[in-house]
Formats: structure tokens, sequence, C-alpha cells
């Protein structure tokens, strides 16, 4: 017997799209489902500049399919040179929707991103003034942190102190990963939310590691303990409107990934929405799906919800395709390690 699931067409609210044939190879993958999304700038070089943004948002436009109703919602890449004055402009323009703080050296293509905090305040201010929200990659970078301390050191010696300096600035934690990023959002009253993406509720460490190296399951910030993850789930299919969807999909090509120093980064734009299903179904919380797809994250942005519907079914397992082909070279489809019953119509 199948069943069905009417939701809101959902939006995803961390996306990598990169640029030219890989932009236009998965670009398809998300439109298929989502109605908006948060589009990255950490290209090379990086979106840094209203003019920037309008150029990838112009390159995005010109690779959705045809006839399919898609909104890039495009963020601007901070760095220690941003210009206030610019930022704003964009705003106001409604050319961008989010400013992205990468610290420098935290993930792919990075390089560019924060090291002195004090150098971007007058940016923090302005935005707080015209409440535009800030994204953050939350990982310190210092070499003698280890790795799966990364996030909960960040929210110590980082976003705390950033958040009481200013205290109106709205603030999304992308990609939480820990027990105390979930504690530390559920502190707040106001101005946080978090972002939690499919795989980080899929897998632990053990997926990374155990038997072998598996390096498609590698991404940053990295999967941490079970304990971690449980508590990941437990918030994504809570219904709290603090804790919504972004998948945090990331293209790289599988000889980028399958090396000696691969990439960071799962691609899962394909089979989210399967993913997410056969999760909050497990916690007997698929009365919440639609609230952590399709309604938290816009209430946080301020941005009104998707009025068209989609449908989920259950039924047989669903066959989807182990690569996406790009002019690049194939792209892993991430894998769940679990049969998906669960198809959008």
């Amino acid at each position: 017997m199948s069943m069905k699931l009417t939701i809101r067409r959902p939006d995803d609210w961390h996306l990598h799209l990169r640029d030219g044939a890989m932009l236009r190879a998965v670009l398809p993958e998300t439109t298929r489902h989502f109605a908006r999304a948060i589009i990255m700038p950490n290209l090379v070089p990086p979106v840094v500049t209203g003019a920037d943004a309008a150029a990838y948002q112009g390159r995005i436009l010109a690779a959705i399919p045809q006839g399919i109703d898609f909104t890039p919602l495009m963020t601007l890449y901070l760095t220690e040179n941003t210009d206030p004055d610019d930022v704003a402009q964009a705003a106001k323009a409604g050319l961008i929707t989010a400013v992205k703080l990468y610290p420098a050296g935290a993930t792919t293509n990075s390089a560019s991103g924060v090291s002195d905090f004090n150098k971007v305040r007058d940016v923090f201010e302005r935005m707080s003034e015209i409440g535009l929200p800030l994204c953050v990659h939350g990982e310190v970078t210092d070499p003698e942190i280890d790795i799966f301390d990364r996030e909960k050191v960040f929210i110590d010696r980082v976003l705390d102190p950033i958040r009481k300096a200013h205290p109106n600035l709205k603030i999304v934690m992308e990609h939480i990963t820990t027990e105390d990023g979930v504690d530390y959002v559920k502190s707040a009253d106001k101005n946080l939310a978090a972002t939690i993406t499919t795989h980080h509720l899929i897998i632990n460490r053990n997926h990374i590691l155990v038997g072998g190296i598996k390096p498609h399951y590698y991404c940053l910030p990295v999967a941490k303990r079970e304990d971690h993850r449980l508590a990941l789930v437990a918030a994504a299919t809570s219904g709290d409107a603090r804790f919504f969807l972004g998948t945090d999909s990331a293209p790289h090509v599988d000889q980028l990934k399958e090396t000696a120093c691969g990439c960071a980064g799962c691609f899962s734009a394909t089979n989210t929405m399967s993913c997410l299903a056969e999760v909050f179904e497990a916690e007997g919380a698929l009365e919440h799906l639609e609230a952590f797809t399709s309604l938290n994250g816009p209430d946080f942005y301020g941005l009104p919800a998707n009025e068209e519907r989609i449908t989920l079914t259950k039924g047989a397992p669903v066959a989807y395709p182990t690569k996406i082909n790009s002019d690049e070279g194939p792209v892993s489809l991430f894998d769940p390690g679990f049969p998906l019953h669960w198809v959008v119509q």
C-alpha cells in the first residue's frame, strides 16, 4: 500500500552550484524539487561585490531548465575589504539575500575569508541596521584545534562574541554538526537559526573511516560521533522553527574526490527529499517535514512560504542514478546506505 504526503514546495537554504559546465549539469537536480536556494559565493574568484553577484545570478538564470520556476537567492562572500555601502546597495536592490562568512581556510575555496574579525565590524553593523542575515561557516581553523572540535571552539571563541557585539544581527549557523551547535541555537531567543544538511542527518564519522576511507562521505564540517548525529535528527524533526534545511549539496567530480587529497563535499540535490522523508518517518515525525523543508527557512529570512505543493509517495524502492554526468566529469550522488522508498511525484 502506498502512502502520500503533500507539502509546500521546499527551499534549500545552503547550496553550491559552482559555475560553467558544472553549474549547467547540477542546477536541474535542484530545480526539479526546490523553488529557491541560497547560493554559496565561494567561486574562484569569489562573489565579493554586488556586481559579482549580479553577473553570477545572470549565469544561473540562463541555466535554469525551460519551464521551471526557480529563484536563486544570491549571497556575497565576506572579506576583510568588503564595503558596507556595496552590501547595503545590493540588498536594497533585492540582489542579495545574505552575506556569507568563511573563516579563512575553513573549507573549499575559503582562502579569501576572514582572519581578523575586527576588520568586518562595520559590515556587521550595517547588516544589523538593514536586517540582512549573516550566514556562517562555524569552524575555527587554528592548526592546534582538533578538526572534530572546530565547531564548538568557534561558538565560544568567535560566534558568541559576534552576537554579543551585534545583538540585532540575524545569523544562520550553517550545516551544524554537533550537539553543542544544537544547544547553542536553542539557547537564543531571537536572531539565531541553523541549517542542517541531508548527509549529517544520516552519516557519522564511522561512515567515512570504518572499513576503508569513503571519500564521498568526506565533507566540511566533517561528520561527528553518533550522539551528535542523533542530536541533529532530534532538532530537525522537532518542528522547532530555528532549524531548517540547507543541503550544502556540493558537487566535485570523482577524480577530485577519489585522490590523495580529496575535496570536501557531498552532492545530495537529487535525492534529498527522499532521504529526508525516510529520516522523518523513522522518527515518527513526518508531520514536521514541511516545517523543516518549506516553512522555517522562509520565516527566518522574512520571505513568504511557497504556494506551490509537491507530493511524496511511498512505495517500492526508488532507483536513483549513482552519478550525474557533467562536461568536467562524473559527480557521485550521496548514498544514504539504505533503500529509499519515498519519491517526489
